[in-house]
């Protein structure tokens, strides 16, 4: 089981935006900015790295839920900066409070839930399904 994972440990991750972050790399008709898919990603990155240090051995942290608002649109060149807090914690299962900025402001907010897992048991688990 993974070590003690203190309220209020902190992950983060950073990309600057890229054609292939874009709606527009999803569909043409779409505008170049900032997809909420992307944005969501690069949070769930943000909470792995704040819990990772935590887990020993063969163990990782993988999502098991999202509440996300994508509030305003960033786009093409724009530095993004996600950061994960973990706010609270039910036996193997953590809630990290998320956030994404650009260059001007908050661009998503909400929540991440993860579950620490053993990589062995979890894989050969899928291959059972």
């Amino acid at each position: 089981m993974a070590k003690p994972i203190p309220i209020g440990t902190r992950g983060e991750a950073r990309e600057t935006v890229e054609f292939k972050h874009t709606l527009t790399a999803h569909h043409p008709e779409l505008p170049p900015v900032y997809s909420t898919p992307d944005m969501i990603r690069l949070m769930e990155t943000a909470a792995f790295l704040a819990l990772h240090p935590y887990c020993e051995g063969d163990e990782i942290s993988v999502g098991t839920s999202i509440n996300i608002q994508h509030r305003a649109a960033s786009g093409i060149g724009a530095n993004i900066q996600a950061e994960a807090v973990l706010e609270s914690f039910d036996g193997r299962f953590y809630i990290l409070r998320v956030t994404a900025r650009d260059d001007v402001q908050e661009i998503g907010r909400g929540t991440v839930g993860r579950a620490v897992v053993n990589i062995g048991k979890f894989v050969e688990k899928v291959k059972g399904k």
